[in-house]
């Protein structure tokens, strides 16, 4: 594969936003590493594991990417907005985003199966949730919070990596997760509405408004806070975790300080940008947390 065919397929995955799903399924893992344990575990199988999980990560999304871009090539070819995407310009063919697809799905299996039995059955499941996403604004305004719920099984799925099991506090997480991302896309989706329109797609911006769609965002946020808030109480998390919490709320409220009804101008930043931060941020006060906190 020559090296402007590897750029072209990592811009089609959109590669450089992995990086808003992996650090909260890294913090799951950490917690996972720590909780109820009397230490860390040996660097060796800490590094094995991790790097099985950031591998899991990359198949997971790339396969999940890659078939959204196959099941909308149709509509990203009718939208002005996506209609330079690779394959609408012909760049990639289908038949090598399914082969893509299913390079990348295997990925997942084989480091589900490196990481334990319990991470191997539930892959297909995850590759079920993640692959239906791509069909689900065609019959539901509220595709988005299952894209959320996409990126949101990630810290459970961490978890269940590191130990074989589930610890239920994992499902608040994956609640704040789903809603960030959720919210956020409500606002990307904002771009789309007249096209929803025409294209008899659904979405919740099409649905209450631009208007409507940005106060939805904004309560999905505000609950996004709350529940990080409820985390960090039930894992008794020091005090670099609240601080985290106080960054990624601010960073929130910036976030939608950027959009309004009549003005998307700076959409790809709020977008992008700020989530992006918010991500790497996260993981950054959140890890210290966890390896302050005497568990």
């Amino acid at each position: 594969m020559t090296r402007s065919r590897i750029r072209t397929v990592l811009e089609m995955i959109k590669f450089e936003h992995s990086v808003f799903a992996l650090p909260f399924a890294l913090v799951g893992a950490l917690l996972a590493e720590r909780t109820g344990r009397a230490g860390w575990p040996a660097a060796r199988t800490l590094a094995w594991q991790l790097a099985w999980i950031v591998v899991a990560m990359v198949g997971a999304r790339s396969a999940a990417m890659t078939m959204n871009r196959i099941a909308d090539v149709r509509y990203d070819a009718a939208n002005p907005r996506t209609q330079n995407r690779a394959l609408p310009k012909g760049d990639l063919t289908v038949r090598f985003a399914w082969t893509f697809t299913l390079i990348s799905a295997a990925i997942l299996v084989i480091a589900a199966w490196q990481l334990n039995r319990l991470a191997l059955e539930l892959s297909p499941v995850a590759l079920a949730i993640l692959f239906l996403y791509s069909y689900t604004k065609r019959f539901t305004g509220w595709s988005h919070i299952v894209l959320g719920f996409c990126l949101g099984i990630s810290p459970a799925a961490a978890w269940i990596a590191v130990r074989g099991s589930l610890d239920p506090r994992m499902l608040i997480l994956c609640a704040a997760v789903t809603l960030w991302v959720g919210g956020f896309d409500v606002l990307y989706a904002c771009q789309d509405v007249e096209f929803d329109k025409q294209a008899g797609l659904y979405s919740i911006p099409k649905r209450f408004g631009v208007a409507g769609a940005l106060a939805i965002a904004r309560v999905m946020h505000v609950l996004m806070v709350l529940l990080l808030a409820w985390l960090a109480w039930s894992f008794a998390l020091a005090w670099p975790a609240w601080a985290g919490i106080v960054v990624v709320a601010a960073l929130l409220a910036y976030e939608h300080s950027l959009v309004k009804p009549n003005d998307l101008s700076k959409i790809n930043a709020a977008f992008f940008t700020i989530n992006g931060y918010i991500s790497l941020l996260f993981l950054i006060f959140w890890g210290a947390a966890v390896l302050v906190t005497g568990f």
